[in-house]
Order: C-alpha cells, then sequence, then structure tokens
C-alpha cells in the first residue's frame, strides 16, 4: 500500500495551506461575528481554481479527484470551516449536472462557477423533511414547455447568494416505488416566484450562507431538467458517497485546526512556573488528540481513494469516515477548548469558533445517527439508504 500523496497533491496542499493563512485567518473571525458571506474570498479562491476543483477540465474547473478535494478541503477548515465551506459549496449541485446533465447545461451552469462569476447551491432539504428525502413535498409540474414549481426548501446553503440551484422535487406523485417520480431541475435564483431568506443565529460555519427557499409558481424552461424524469432521487444517492467523503475531510481539518492552536497555546500558556505543556494531563490529551486525527484522516483518505476507483465498499467507507471524522471533530475541539481553560470559552481564542463550527459535521450530508444505519446495512447485505 502507498500512503504516500504524489507531487502535485503535495503541491496543491502547500499552495491551498499558504492560500487559507494569508487569505482567511485574518478576516475569519470578522465573517464569524457578522455572519456575512466572504464574497472577496471566494473570488481570490476562484482565481486560484478553488471553487471549481472537481468541475472537470472541459468546462473550466481543476477536475480534481476526491482525494485531492479532501486535502484542499482540510487545509481549508483548518483554518475556518465557514469560509472554507463557502469556496467548497460554490459548486454545490455541480455534480448532478457534469453526471446527468446535457452538454448545453455544463457549458450553461458549470463554467461560470470554475471562473468565480457564479455561485450554485442544491436544494434538497425541506422544513420537514431532513434526513428523510424521499418525502419531500415541492412539486414540479409540467405546463407546455415548462415546469411550474412550488414548494418550500429549508437550510439550503448559499441560499441568498446563489445564482442557480438544482432543486429536487416531486414530478411524478402517482409513480410506483418510494424512491420514483422524483426529479432535478435547475431553478435561477432571478426567476419570478423564487424568494430567499438568510437564516441567522446559527451555532456556527457564520460566514457560510444558508437560507429558506421558497418558490412559489416559479417557471423554467423544460431544458432545465437534470437527467432522466422521475430519476431525481437515485440520480442524488450516487453523490453521497463522495460528499460524504467531502465532510469527512471538513470533519478533519477543524479537529487539526483546533488541536494546532490548542497545542500552541499549551507551551506559551504558563502555570506554576512552567508552561502547561510540561503536565503530563496535558501531554495525554495532546497525544489523543492527534492520534485520533491522523485515524480519521487515513479512513477518510481510504474512502476518497474508495470513491476514485469505485471500490465495492466505497458506500461503507464513506459513511464509516463521515462517522468517525465528525465525532473527532467534536471531541478534539471540545478538548481544545479545555487546554484554554476560560480563554477557550470566549471569541478572542479561535478554538471557541472552531468548538461551534464542529458540530455541523455530525448533521448535514445524513447525520451520525444516518451514517451507523447505512455501516450497518452495509455489513449485514441490505443494500444502501
Amino acid at each position: 500500500m502507498d500512503f504516500d500523496l504524489t507531487d502535485e497533491q503535495r503541491q496543491i496542499r502547500d499552495e491551498v495551506a499558504r492560500f487559507a493563512e494569508n487569505e482567511i485567518e485574518p478576516v475569519a473571525t470578522e465573517h464569524d461575528r457578522a455572519e456575512e458571506f466572504p464574497h472577496e474570498v471566494v473570488e481570490a479562491a476562484a482565481e486560484m481554481g478553488l471553487t471549481g476543483a472537481n468541475i472537470p477540465l472541459e468546462y473550466g474547473g481543476a477536475g480534481y479527484d476526491t482525494l485531492t478535494n479532501a486535502i484542499i478541503a482540510e487545509e481549508l477548515f483548518a483554518a475556518d470551516a465557514g469560509i472554507g465551506l463557502s469556496i467548497q459549496s460554490a459548486a454545490f449541485g455541480a455534480d448532478a449536472i457534469v453526471g446527468f446533465g446535457t452538454d448545453e447545461q455544463k457549458e450553461r451552469y458549470l463554467e461560470p462557477v470554475a471562473t468565480g462569476e457564479a455561485v450554485m447551491g442544491a436544494a434538497i432539504s425541506e422544513p420537514d423533511t431532513g434526513s428523510d428525502v424521499s418525502s419531500v413535498s415541492t412539486r414540479a409540474e409540467k405546463e407546455g414547455d415548462e415546469w411550474v414549481i412550488d414548494g418550500t426548501k429549508m437550510w439550503i446553503t448559499n441560499g441568498t447568494v446563489g445564482d442557480y440551484f438544482v432543486v429536487l422535487c416531486q414530478t411524478d406523485p402517482d409513480a410506483e416505488g418510494r424512491y420514483n417520480g422524483f426529479s432535478q431541475i435547475v431553478i435561477e435564483a432571478d426567476r419570478d416566484g423564487f424568494e430567499a431568506e438568510k437564516i441567522t443565529g446559527k451555532l456556527g460555519i457564520r460566514a457560510s450562507d444558508t437560507a429558506e427557499l421558497v418558490f412559489d409558481g416559479v417557471r423554467v424552461p423544460e431544458e432545465n431538467l437534470v437527467g432522466t424524469r422521475g430519476a431525481g432521487f437515485l440520480q442524488l444517492m450516487q453523490f453521497f458517497d463522495e460528499t460524504r467523503t467531502g465532510v469527512a475531510a471538513q470533519g478533519v481539518g477543524i479537529a487539526r485546526g483546533a488541536a494546532e492552536r490548542a497545542l500552541a497555546y499549551a507551551q506559551e500558556r504558563e502555570q506554576f512556573g512552567q508552561p502547561i505543556s510540561e503536565f503530563q494531563a496535558i501531554q495525554h490529551k495532546l497525544a489523543e488528540m492527534f492520534t485520533e486525527i491522523e485515524a480519521a484522516r487515513q479512513l477518510t483518505y481510504k474512502s476518497a481513494w474508495s470513491v476514485d476507483h469505485a471500490d465495492d465498499q466505497l458506500t461503507q467507507l464513506a459513511s464509516m469516515a463521515k462517522e468517525k471524522a465528525s465525532r473527532v471533530a467534536v471531541d478534539v475541539a471540545d478538548e481544545a477548548v479545555q487546554i484554554h481553560g476560560g480563554a477557550g470559552y470566549v471569541d478572542d481564542f479561535d478554538v471557541e469558533r472552531f468548538y461551534r463550527d464542529a458540530k455541523i459535521t455530525q448533521i448535514y450530508e445524513g447525520t451520525t445517527e444516518i451514517q451507523k444505519n447505512i455501516v450497518a446495512r452495509e455489513l449485514l447485505g441490505k443494500g444502501i439508504m
């Protein structure tokens, strides 16, 4: 087994790390406190090709594989989760168009995102349907050569800053089978009847834009349908292995960022005449933190490799990686605050922000409980969820 990164991957990692240090870290606290989308940082990231990292080369993107995108995620999230998410989610929903879109759709929607001219999103969750994706009620009805969409989506990333969204809709309510009758349709934000209301007061990832979307008789042309009518749910499921691996990488990054700050603080903070890093209790905490981070990283890398090579264990590994890395992020951030003591409880220190940011990794792209269900079902041979 080769555990070494390629020369290109090491170079990309180092370049993203420098970008994160120079462009993200100086403004992270500011954007977190203001709950403000970091337009200027996302634009700078686009110039580096980071907003189109997973978009194919022929459509202006970098065309990086899943492992390379995981490496990028770790570096961004080790600086700040909210801004890191804003950068990586600029192409949220692109996978559906890459996998199932027409050539015209790919040119129209992917190229502007890759160059930083547009931000996109994916609208799946609803007020009453989070993990139960097959129960979405947003309807799209065909009228002539148009789709007419009515419904509400909740917790949508890039909701008020996005230019267009890949929306999961019910198009064939009478279709047989629980997972049939859903389609993915691109809806532009400037359509009549489209409204987005920003959600504030989030625990973490405050720089990332989150909104409730309302579709009130929104009309789009029939060519905005992505892929096959009625197959939207099955199309969506094909990308969860990749996106959950991405969230695992986010968790590794958050954990590493918190742990590195705790390590630095422990070497600077003195008690009883010596740095607290000299106390065995602190040493044990640090040892456990970095050991757990490395374990989560290797599981995430294996999951990424599995996605890139279509390994038959990829679904199980993706859920394992997400569950493990998100738990490590929460636990390590907690210990980082503990090492800081009272100083870690105020936002003068970054670990307070990392502590708040970590929790979302256990919720979005499938909760921890859903990941355990998937792993168990894979082990028992009952298929994916």
